[in-house]
């Protein structure tokens, strides 16, 4: 049964009571509503938790793990969690600094000597926190075609070619959101440890924490009988609109970031990693340790990954989701930091290919919950987290995720406009070039080698450091061709070539195609120039 409010009032201090509301329970119609939800929005499964004052009062499946199966989610189903994982990487790094074997002020290359940004001031001041926080001038996703959508490359060598990413902005001037540098955060864990990331957060982070069924390596997860399959949307004119389909699991991210995003849990497992936090780095129930409460970490490490560090700049929402926009929002360690409805949440999102993970904490009420869906659906994702929020802080009932719903389909509508204008635009013209002129090898500074060939009278473009990354390029307009990728679930990109004075192909530029991609399909950071053949 739902209990209504229940008043908490601790004694007057100078004159004034002091009080909070707090619900008691998750909201009844709690599986009813997920279930109208996910069958309305077409998401496969999903998984929630929720932990209140200490105790987890839900954890649960809904929905199957593979479009047309019958195997359904349930609370030890797990999902890769993307980004939310950031919070892991931070949890492992303060398992060190509480052994004092590192700090979160010291000089990355104190501790991984062959570190090094593009500026050689950047290198000498970053910081373990600069790692963390996104403020070292890179720009947004600024070397993620690295890892996305795969890659061979190992860790140690995509934190080597840091060193050739041009920042977008001064150190430490403001906001930009990176993976890479959770990449390096991996790597100092292993220099320092003596262990990869993997081992790392497996022994001292999982294993303690009692998440048992979390996975930190694709083979472990792929191991997994109980474990959820990707899906996205494919033929509506660009990703995330059209038919749901199931995604191929195993093209998955390079594990060369996986301390950015390469954690994989169950709804079980949320329960304890809440709870641990709302704890402060202490062990849930009642676990000791030389005779005093165990911890994950320390509570002055608690404190650190909750201080905000950086202001992210705001942009307004517009109808019908404008009064979800902050009126504060900042980045702590691995974790945002923002308000609703004059709360404080600690909150963060994550998304990998066909799956999507939010996990929120409202420390004053003690209370978090995570929502997990095998679907890159996130309309389900924030219209549940509102209507949560709006539950345990005393607002009225709202279908949020409606308004989440009418609020993509205005900007995809939008997008499919701009893309028909474009069509509608483009020139009549030919090549400069017969198709061979345009072949041969080229390289980017950080990402590495393509090659472009001629094949049976079409060009074929191979990102040779991204597996089974290879596509054909169609003629556009005047010398700019667009990819189609042999893999479908690639990001389609323009490819334009730019001419000497010879005629000879001097640089190749990209750009997405579509409007609404993934910031991390950053083929706008790359500068293609030719090499000698190999």
């Amino acid at each position: 049964m739902r209990k209504t409010c229940l008043l908490h009032v601790v004694p007057v201090v100078a004159g004034v009571a002091f009080s909070f509301a707090a619900w008691a329970a998750p909201p009844a119609d709690l599986d009813a509503r997920v279930n109208d939800v996910i069958r309305a929005q077409g998401v496969p499964g999903m998984a929630v938790t929720i932990v209140e004052d200490g105790k987890v009062v839900h954890a649960k499946g809904y929905g199957v793990r593979r479009l047309g199966s019958n195997e359904p989610v349930d609370a030890d189903t797990i999902f890769p969690t993307g980004s939310t994982g950031k919070a892991i990487t931070t949890a492992a790094l303060a398992v060190l600094v509480d052994e004092g074997k590192i700090g979160w002020d010291d000089k990355v290359i104190d501790h991984l000597p062959g570190f090094q940004m593009y500026d050689a001031w950047v290198t000498r001041e970053m910081t373990i926190r600069d790692l963390l926080v996104h403020r070292s001038g890179l720009g947004l996703g600024a070397g993620d075609l690295m890892f996305v959508p795969r890659s061979s490359l190992s860790r140690a060598e995509t934190v080597r070619r840091l060193r050739y990413i041009k920042p977008a902005t001064s150190f430490r001037s403001g906001y930009a959101y990176d993976n890479l540098l959770y990449a390096v955060a991996g790597q100092l864990i292993e220099e320092v440890s003596g262990q990869d990331w993997e081992t790392f957060v497996r022994e001292r982070v999982l294993k303690p924490a009692g998440m048992r069924t979390s996975t930190t390596r694709d083979a472990d997860r792929f191991a997994t009988a109980n474990r959820v399959q990707p899906h996205a949307r494919m033929d509506g004119g660009f990703r995330g609109v059209g038919t749901q389909e199931v995604l191929d699991e195993r093209q998955s991210l390079g594990a060369n970031a996986a301390p950015a995003g390469g954690v994989s849990s169950s709804a079980n497992d949320f329960g304890r990693w809440l709870r641990i936090q709302l704890a402060h780095g202490a062990l849930p129930d009642g676990a000791t340790a030389g005779g005093k409460p165990a911890r994950l970490f320390s509570e002055d490490a608690s404190r650190q990954m909750w201080t905000p560090q950086v202001l992210m700049p705001i942009t307004p929402y517009p109808a019908p989701v404008a009064e979800v926009t902050p009126q504060f929002s900042a980045y702590a360690l691995g974790w945002d930091v923002r308000d609703y409805r004059g709360a404080k949440l600690i909150e963060h999102g994550g998304a990998v290919f066909g799956v999507q993970t939010m996990v929120v904490l409202i420390p004053d009420r003690n209370i978090g919950f995570s929502l997990q869906i095998n679907s890159e659906d996130g309309v389900v994702l924030r219209g549940l987290t509102y209507e949560l929020l709006d539950h345990y802080l005393g607002a009225p009932k709202r279908d949020w995720v409606g308004d989440f719903a009418a609020y993509k389909k205005a900007r995809v509508d939008g997008a499919l406009k701009l893309l028909a204008t474009g069509k509608a635009e483009k020139k009549p013209s030919r090549p400069s070039l017969p198709l061979k002129g345009y072949a041969g090898d080229f390289a980017d500074p950080w990402y590495g080698p393509i090659e472009i060939r001629e094949e049976k009278g079409r060009l074929r473009l191979n990102f040779k450091q991204t597996p089974n990354m290879l596509g054909t390029l169609e003629h556009w307009q005047y010398d700019t061709f667009q990819v189609r990728w042999d893999d479908r679930t690639a990001e389609p990109a323009y490819v334009s070539f730019a001419l000497d004075a010879d005629g000879k192909v001097d640089r190749i530029t990209m750009k997405a195609v579509s409007p609404l991609a993934d910031f991390s399909w950053d083929y706008h950071d790359l500068l293609f120039t030719p090499q000698a053949s190999q």
